[in-house]
């Protein structure tokens, strides 16, 4: 009987998801990145992954596809949840450094400028963002505070004549060393208000060390970065970022762009399993034969097909306006979970070869790890969703 083929763009898709979701444009610009990323980028991967560091030839492929505005597509769709959830289902299926490294300057720091940035600021930075003219990174989380965040902020701000000066750390942030400018929250020391500056990053006082001993997203390059009396004028503060809500809002419109790349993971490690399996003999026949094997398979579709649905029909609410902390969180946790098992049975179906980086499944199942943990833990997401179903909180 004739096998299931994967699509050569979105990979094994048996309930034309993509199809219903995306315009014939759409489609086009996304075949142009996944041909780029065959050609120019996946070449690259394994090499990277084993010497910890991204290729500059990575953004160097990527950047002329504008594909934060592709030719030929409609703005509206371009700007879309859905077209940027499926740009980072199809980065992650070929390797979740290099969609997180992208999705760092389209979704972390162009959501942080446009939604945090006053009407002026976001017309100004936006081409210059789209066009990575002005490199940026998103700097929330500190060395002591991560899913505290909210309330253990310890960087402060303090309002000095007609600017700012910054003191503080950050930690773990991804493409630091190679962007013009960091997104950096603060704590007003005067309203005790969570604020958000645009600090250059040869500003003095800034020092940014790339973090070392990684066992995920080898390539992505993270940082600890240390401000120390930065000073920053009032015309760069983002102007609607004025507490935690704010920023709660900013982060609600991007937890959607994990849960997307906790599917393309998925994706990724489905082809590379289906791939190897096709192939590889044992006791003189494919091992693709073996009921075992294909139960795992099974699975593994299962969870990637089920991954892609809810996060389309996430995108698709949150383009008709329809924002709720919940609904981003429960398609974070539960697609970083379904992750986790779909590369933990990708490796199994491997056996040795599965902790091969020839094979690709090891880095997804590696990189599955770090994806599970950043933009809200399991547990985290998890209370948001609990709260919602009670209408009590459990957060301490």
């Amino acid at each position: 009987m004739p096998a299931l083929e994967a699509d050569a763009t979105f990979g094994f898709d048996p309930y034309a998801i993509t199809g219903a979701h995306l315009s014939p444009a759409a489609r086009a610009a996304l075949a142009r990145l996944q041909r780029t990323l065959d050609g120019s980028i996946r070449p690259l991967l394994a090499q990277a992954w084993e010497t910890a560091t991204m290729p500059p030839e990575v953004l160097d492929a990527l950047i002329p596809l504008d594909l934060m505005q592709p030719e030929g597509m409609d703005a509206a769709e371009a700007r879309s949840s859905v077209f940027s959830g499926f740009r980072n289902y199809v980065l992650a299926r070929t390797d979740v450094s290099v969609a997180t490294l992208y999705n760092a300057q389209s979704g972390l720091f162009r959501t942080a400028v446009t939604l945090g940035g006053s009407a002026e600021q976001a017309a100004g930075l936006d081409p210059r963002v789209r066009s990575f003219e002005l490199k940026g990174v998103f700097a929330l989380t500190e060395p002591e505070h991560g899913s505290d965040i909210a309330g253990g902020l310890a960087t402060t701000a303090r309002r000095e004549g007609d600017g700012w000066v910054i003191d503080g750390r950050k930690k773990w942030i991804g493409g630091a060393a190679a962007s013009d400018v960091l997104v950096v929250f603060a704590r007003d020391v005067d309203d005790h208000a969570i604020k958000a500056f645009l600090v250059p990053t040869d500003a003095g006082g800034v020092r940014v060390q790339a973090m070392t001993g990684k066992v995920a997203l080898r390539p992505m390059q993270n940082a600890v970065i240390a401000l120390e009396g930065v000073r920053v004028a009032e015309t760069e503060r983002l102007q609607k970022v004025n507490g935690w809500p704010d920023v709660s809002r900013i982060l609600r419109a991007m937890r959607s762009d994990v849960a997307w790349i906790a599917a393309g993971l998925q994706a990724g490690a489905l082809d590379a399993a289906v791939r190897y399996v096709r192939e590889r003999h044992q006791f003189e026949r494919p091992i693709g034969g073996f009921q075992l094997v294909q139960e795992k398979l099974a699975r593994m579709l299962g969870n990637t097909v089920a991954s892609l649905a809810m996060v389309v029909q996430l995108s698709a609410q949150q383009d008709r306006g329809e924002f709720a902390d919940e609904n981003s969180a429960l398609a974070k946790m539960q697609n970083a979970r379904l992750a986790r098992e779909t590369v933990a049975l990708g490796r199994e179906v491997l056996g040795g070869n599965g902790i091969l980086l020839e094979h690709d499944v090891a880095r997804f199942f590696a990189d599955a790890e770090a994806v599970y943990s950043y933009e809200g833990t399991h547990e985290i997401n998890a209370l948001i969703v609990g709260r919602a179903l009670t209408g009590a909180s459990a957060f301490t």
